[in-house]
């Protein structure tokens, strides 16, 4: 981790805090510059404020070559004009080594803290779905901040649909989630054919996007058909957000009192959505049956 923080700290040119200036650049950053667009003149400008640390050896040469430099930047960078100067090196490692330190500090903090919220959610799931945790007024908690999207437009929910939904799916994804909009589509699909046979079923979206207008293009762009939640009040939903798995898309089936009946996790194992429509096939298929047998 030490190693690819320092590799980064490099190529973002952030300011060392010792020495007031920006970090130098080294044969990898100035390959990258290259093939990014910039042009010898460009990178030598650079070279004029940041320096340049590292040795010019054959595998360096080759290596600059290949990223398109020329013989003159080449020839620049092995003179030495533009080298760190010798009595700051030492200084400048030092510093280099103390920034990605806290770095990987502040990186193990986040995972910590990550890990401790998956934790927090394991518990809240379990909750969810203990014996005696389940809440016959769970569609009460949905009504009043629920909206659709029609012609790319969000209205309110008549929450009257809601009286007599005994199946509900909670569904956790956004946008920017690129297996949320692989799987949302299949999702759509499976709905528009369910809800017609089946009205006791419903789903609601609990946006993860970032920001309101970003829940709402998803909504219009996927063409998604059921209500979801309001984007300012998904926060005040604990007893919605309680479910969520530690990843997206997640599927959550539940009943009209909120009991779990089928989930994207199994503990902390990931299912994915697609179990939890293999699930609702079985139930409405269960349903369906005697009906079958009454007309033979």
């Amino acid at each position: 981790m030490r190693m690819t923080l320092l590799a980064s700290f490099l190529l973002q040119g952030v300011a060392l805090a010792g020495l007031g200036k920006l970090a130098p650049l080294t044969v990898k950053d100035v390959s990258l510059m290259l093939r990014s667009g910039y042009t010898a003149s460009a990178i030598t400008s650079d070279l004029v404020a940041r320096h340049f640390l590292g040795a010019i050896d054959a595998d360096a040469e080759k290596q600059l070559t290949q990223a398109g430099a020329n013989a003159e930047l080449i020839g620049v960078l092995r003179s030495g004009c533009y080298a760190v100067p010798t009595e700051d090196v030492a200084t400048l490692r030092k510093e280099m080594v103390a920034r990605v330190d806290q770095r990987v500090a502040a990186q193990e903090e986040s995972e910590k803290q990550t890990a401790l919220y998956q934790k927090q959610m394991a518990r809240s799931r379990v909750a969810a779905t203990a014996p005696g945790a389940a809440a016959s007024d769970f569609t009460k908690t949905l009504k009043g901040d629920l909206v659709t999207s029609k012609n790319g437009i969000l209205n309110a929910y008549n929450d009257q649909a809601l009286d007599g939904k005994k199946l509900i799916g909670l569904y956790f994804s956004a946008h920017w989630c690129g297996p949320c909009r692989k799987f949302t589509p299949e999702l759509v699909e499976f709905y528009n054919r369910a809800v017609a046979k089946h009205p006791e079923f419903e789903i609601i979206f609990i946006s993860n996007d970032r920001s309101a207008p970003a829940m709402e293009a998803y909504m219009r762009d996927l063409q998604m058909p059921w209500p979801a939640v309001r984007f300012d009040k998904i926060v005040e939903k604990a007893g919605l957000t309680r479910y969520a798995g530690s990843g997206i898309p997640c599927l959550v089936l539940v009943d009209a009192e909120g009991k779990v009946i089928s989930d994207s996790y199994n503990g902390p194992t990931y299912r994915g959505p697609a179990k939890v429509l293999e699930d609702l096939d079985q139930i409405f298929n269960r349903a369906s049956a005697p009906a079958v047998a009454q007309n033979r």
